[in-house]
């Protein structure tokens, strides 16, 4: 069995990596370098130069290639025989569902029945699916009032330094959605989101949507990502967003056959746009992020707390994020991530993470704590970080909340594609650089 050693640093070149990349015909592109000289870099170009990475390297036939769709691999028997499993039980209790429109969002043409039987978000925004279908309620929103779910999609961007160092200051802990393609390119990156104590979960391995792809790619996107997650950091998510909300109940099952809980959100800054090329969106989402901000004043979040979308996706997203995270605070009672708003102390599958609940959480005492075996089993705890337990993410105390966000009514059972944001950039890149001083790392060997 694999075992957890976690290690206090004043800096990540105590672990003094080599770093190196490496061109098609083995040469090498750039100077080798070291976490150290990487995590203190001030240059965004070479923060995100690439690396060789050992546990990444070992392991890398095992996956698809970088931003290619995933499938399942040939001779992947493990992964095959989930599917199987899953895909017999999907398909035996949903046979009418098919995949919609095309990878890239694309919907013309679809014919759809008006009445949303699937719960399609990306027809009715729909997070509620019924209850004949014994799928649980997506987590659109927090059960705790006045209290901001903090979210970010699309990490690890290789850029991400100084917005996670800014996180840190703050003591604020987030739930990170992140990109099996982006881990797979970023792996260090990806392991101090998980050693600073954030709530790590699955944005697919690829980034499309979901309800386009067929039972054995969908199920592949999920697998693919959450087992590079299990690998390189040692924790199993158990939760995932689909990448544009794009979720119906076949891809809902197929993730609860991985024991994900699905994620969306009540309210989004549509920061996305900002990186869309030709465009200035910068007062559309300041206007979001304050219209959500003014709701903690005009009573709108006195019942409940909004998830909101935002995004790690570029410097002007985690800037955005940076600016308006002043105001949030002041506005709210609770800036919290999601794993402490549903009192879910073991975010992931091995049991060997202990994560704060609401209570704990808001009390200033943020921090994860990982366990050298489950975490539930006396005396295993050996230092402060983070993770799980196995099966589905339920709330231990508070109930599972989902916002109810009606889509206005269609005339038409021709589903209209979505605008705006269809598409976005696959190199997430950017000039966000810090120090990764203080950071409680954890190697899995």
């Amino acid at each position: 069995m694999r075992s957890a050693v976690t290690v206090s640093v004043l800096s990540l070149a105590y672990l003094q990596l080599s770093a190196a990349h490496v061109g098609c015909n083995g040469q090498e592109l750039i100077r080798r370098q070291t976490v150290q000289s990487e995590g203190q870099s001030t240059n965004p170009n070479t923060e995100c130069q690439g690396y060789s990475y050992a546990p990444l390297e070992a392991i890398q036939q095992n996956y698809p290639g970088s931003w290619v769709t995933a499938s399942i691999l040939p001779n992947d028997t493990e992964a095959l025989a989930l599917y199987n499993k899953i895909n017999t039980e999907v398909t035996a209790q949903f046979p009418n569902i098919q995949p919609h429109g095309t990878h890239n969002g694309s919907f013309a043409g679809v014919q759809y029945n008006s009445s949303d039987p699937d719960c399609w978000w990306t027809w009715s925004n729909c997070v509620t699916p019924a209850a004949s279908t014994g799928l649980q309620p997506d987590w659109a929103s927090v059960p705790e009032p006045e209290t901001f779910g903090l979210t970010f999609d699309d990490g690890p961007n290789c850029a991400h330094n100084l917005f996670y160092d800014f996180l840190q200051e703050n003591n604020q802990k987030a739930t990170m959605f992140y990109i099996g393609s982006n881990i797979y390119d970023s792996p260090l990156q990806g392991l101090r989101g998980f050693a600073d104590g954030h709530h790590i979960c699955v944005h697919t391995w690829s980034h499309q949507y979901m309800t386009s792809f067929t039972n054995e790619v969908a199920f592949a996107e999920l697998y693919y990502t959450r087992k590079i997650i299990t690998e390189l950091f040692g924790v199993t998510p158990l939760c995932w967003r689909p990448p544009y909300g794009d979720v119906d109940n076949r891809i809902r099952a197929i993730a609860k056959g991985l024991n994900l809980t699905t994620v969306m959100w009540v309210n989004d800054t549509a920061d996305w746009t900002l990186d869309e090329p030709n465009t200035n969106n910068w007062p559309t989402v300041d206007a979001n992020y304050q219209y959500v901000i003014d709701g903690a004043s005009n009573g709108m979040w006195s019942e409940f707390g909004p998830i909101v979308l935002a995004h790690e996706l570029t410097n002007m997203t985690m800037t955005e994020a940076m600016t308006y995270y002043p105001k949030i605070k002041a506005a709210f009672r609770h800036v919290v991530p999601l794993a402490s708003a549903f009192n879910v102390t073991s975010p992931y599958a091995e049991g060997n993470v202990s994560y704060p609940d609401f209570k704990t959480y808001t009390s200033g005492q943020t921090n994860q704590t990982i366990c050298q075996g489950r975490c539930d089993a006396v005396g295993e705890t050996t230092s402060s970080s983070a993770t799980s337990a196995t099966g589905q993410m339920t709330a231990t105390t508070a109930s599972t909340h989902s916002a109810s966000v009606t889509a206005s009514a269609k005339a038409s059972s021709v589903v209209v594609a979505k605008t705006g944001g269809a598409k976005r950039s696959r190199w997430l890149s950017g000039g966000l650089t810090i120090m990764m001083a203080g950071v409680c790392g954890v190697i899995m060997l």
